[in-house]
């Protein structure tokens, strides 16, 4: 099975940086480095903005909870916003890419 994982970065350098690491650690195949969004979020009790770069990160199922886990400890923020889901339908050959983690 296949694993999805979204997180937003400061800017597209660190994401950059950041994905090359979990694709050399092997939890990743890929990262989809976004445009520049505007984040509106409640952080301590106050509403506050930021840009920030989406991010996808393509992995197996079973390197999903590996990588979550290597992604906070090299993401800048102190609280990163890191949600991992399980694809239900995956093509056979991103299946069979994803599965080679």
């Amino acid at each position: 099975m296949s694993a999805l994982i979204y997180c937003p970065f400061p800017d597209p350098a660190c994401a950059e940086r950041v994905g090359r690491q979990l694709i050399e650690a092997g939890l990743i195949a890929c990262i989809n480095i976004g445009p520049q969004v505007r984040s509106v979020f409640a952080w301590e009790g106050v509403v506050d903005t930021a840009d920030e770069v989406p991010c996808l990160f393509k992995t197996s199922a079973t390197r999903l909870e590996d990588a979550i886990a290597l992604l906070e400890d090299l993401h800048p923020y102190d609280t990163p916003a890191i949600m991992g889901w399980h694809c239900d339908a995956v093509g056979t050959a991103t299946r069979h890419w994803l599965g080679a983690l």
